[in-house]
């Protein structure tokens, strides 16, 4: 009982992280909007590198890779609450039906995953060469946040058993 409660507690804190940031990225949508424009644009990389030719300048590229970005976000947080919410309902069943429950969990959270290693990391990280910027580079944010959340998967992904305590 414990080890369910500890994996729905940390999918409880992605799904609130999820949240927050959904909340954050449209209470202030200039500042992160911003963030978006300037690695797209890669004004910030280093001076006559040969990569430039993929910068995207066009403020609409931006602003649709920002809602995009926000809607991937939305729908991870609430495929969270609602994998979080399956995973209450069958707390005290049998070890089965809570392992095939956490089948929602599992979407949602390799959902983050992916929008933290692809958008991030693979998209902003190599393609717009954020790694080259010391001012406008969220290559350690994704990367801590791919950890913690694939630390929440791998514990997640462990089988529950049934056991007599």
């Amino acid at each position: 009982m414990f080890t369910r409660l500890a994996k729905m507690l940390l999918l409880a804190g992605i799904a609130l992280y999820c949240t927050l940031v959904v909340f954050n990225n449209l209470t202030d949508f200039s500042s992160n909007y911003e963030f978006i424009g300037h690695v797209l644009s890669m004004d910030t990389t280093i001076p006559g590198n040969h990569g430039m030719w993929r910068a995207l300048t066009s403020p609409t590229m931006h602003l649709a890779s920002y809602w995009l970005i926000i809607a991937w976000e939305f729908v991870t947080a609430i495929l969270a609450w609602w994998a979080l919410a399956n995973l209450i309902r069958v707390l005290h069943k049998d070890a089965r039906v809570f392992n095939e429950r956490k089948r929602m969990a599992v979407v949602a959270l390799t959902l983050s995953l992916l929008m933290w290693l692809v958008a991030f990391l693979d998209v902003g990280g190599e393609w717009f060469l954020m790694w080259q910027s010391h001012i406008w580079n969220g290559q350690e944010e994704a990367f801590r946040m791919f950890v913690i959340i694939g630390f929440v998967l791998l514990l997640l992904l462990q089988p529950d058993m049934d056991t007599q305590v």
